[in-house]
Parts: structure tokens; sequence; C-alpha cells
């Protein structure tokens, strides 16, 4: 039965990362490179707006999970781990809040339906049970998206965008590894399934789009922060450009 639960909750975890949908656009593999917008730093493709909103709904999921991992994880390496994620995507989240509107893109309040349902399904066990689940899935959706960072990194003109991807490059390749240092990790199992994602309908993977005039959900940094802010130059003289609030461990808005 354990097999089976963390079976099917990498395959549905997966599927949010290998299918991601874009808000309020319909997605064809061969208008990815479509370009949307001349910026001032550089052509921003579907594919890139698309990249943005996927760092930015990853927080808003894994976030959480990091938070659960700090009361329900039996291990000093699962609570490290979720430490690491809290860290990690508080920082990312700030990047992808300063972009965003330099970009005009719209980024998400909440994660899909399918991440919501997802750490629910999580936050349900207990025991070496959850350390499992935690473990083989962060490694699982961190594997996959580590090779979805390197095709934006290699083929994106925008600079902007070329920033937050070697941001997420060094994150991901953190939290990968911490989740490996649990003990935890099938990784054949975690290969498998990152090799052959499932096909879900895009209406379980889409963020809504925020309602109008809600404020924006933030993910606050830890108290004693260590991952690096994203620096851009000129970010004092962009619109929205604001950074994360310095204290605090769960998600505020503002």
């Amino acid at each position: 039965m354990g097999t089976l639960f963390v079976g099917g909750a990498l395959t549905l975890t997966l599927g949010a990362l290998a299918y991601p949908s874009m808000l309020g656009v319909s997605q064809a593999a061969t208008a990815q490179d479509r370009i949307i917008a001349q910026t001032q730093w550089g052509p921003l493709t579907e594919q890139d707006r698309d990249f943005v909103v996927k760092v930015r709904a990853a927080g808003l999921w894994e976030y959480p999970l990091g938070q659960i991992a700090q009361t329900k994880g039996t291990t000093p390496e699962v609570k490290e781990a979720g430490k690491h994620l809290i860290d990690g995507h508080a920082a990312l989240d700030a990047a992808c809040r300063k972009i965003a509107p330099m970009l005009n893109i719209t980024i998400p309040n909440v994660a899909s339906p399918q991440q919501v349902g997802f750490v629910n399904t999580i936050d349900s066990s207990s025991g070496q049970q959850f350390d499992s689940n935690f473990a083989n899935i962060l490694r699982v959706t961190h594997g996959s998206i580590f090779n979805a960072i390197a095709k934006i990194r290699s083929t994106t003109k925008n600079s902007l965008v070329r920033s937050l991807a070697d941001m997420a490059n060094d994150t991901v390749l953190d939290h990968m590894t911490v989740m490996e240092k649990t003990g935890f990790v099938n990784f054949d199992q975690a290969l498998f399934m990152q090799t052959t994602p499932p096909k879900l309908p895009a209406t379980d993977l889409t963020p809504p789009a925020p309602q109008p005039g809600a404020p924006m959900v933030v993910l606050t940094p830890p108290p004693n922060p260590t991952s690096t802010p994203l620096g851009i130059p000129g970010e004092n003289n962009a619109n929205g450009g604001g950074a994360a609030p310095a204290a605090g461990a769960s998600p505020t808005v503002g």
C-alpha cells in the first residue's frame, strides 16, 4: 500500500510539472517559442512567460509543504529539507513578484487545484510514510523542473528570465540534494516517474487567475534567510519591483 500511495502521488505531482498551463492561455507545443512581447530586456516568448508562472506556482505549494515538514517530519534530515523549501521558495517568490510586472506577466495567487489537493494528500500521511512521500515526491518534481530550467536558460533571449533561471537552477539543485540526504528517496521509482509523465486535464493543472483587486500573496522568508535575492540593474526604478518582507514563516498578503 505504501508503494502504491507514493507511486500514485508521484504520478499526480509530475503531471503538474510536465504539462503546466499559462493563466488564461491555451498552449500548443509548437507555439512555445512564439514571441508575445518585445521588452527592454529582450523578446519574451510564451515559454518564457510559462516559466515565470511555473516558478511562482511551484512555491505556492512547495513552501507550505516545507512548513508541514517542520512539524510532521520524523527525522532531522526531513525537517532540514523543509527549511530549504521555505528559504528557497521565499527567495524565488520575491524574484517572480519582482520581474512579473516588469514583463507584464500575470502570476497566480494560489497553486493549481491539483497541486492544492496534492499538498492535502501529503499532509494526511504521518510518521515514516510522511517522510517517504515528502522526499520522493519533491525529488521527482525538482528533478523534472531541473531539466526545464536548463532549456529555458539555454534558449531564452530575455535577460530577466535568464536571471530567474540562474536562481532557480541553484535553488532546485539544492532542494534535490537535501531530499536525497533524507535517505528516503527511491531512485528507481523517481527516475521512472521523471521519464514517463502522464497527460492530465489542463483545468486540473492551471492556477486560477487572481481576483481583480486581490492583494498579492507573499511567501515570507525565514528570520535568517540564506538564499541570495535576485539582483536586477535599475530595479529600484521598476514599477512593482518590491522585495519580500524581512521576517516571518507563513504566507501573507501585501
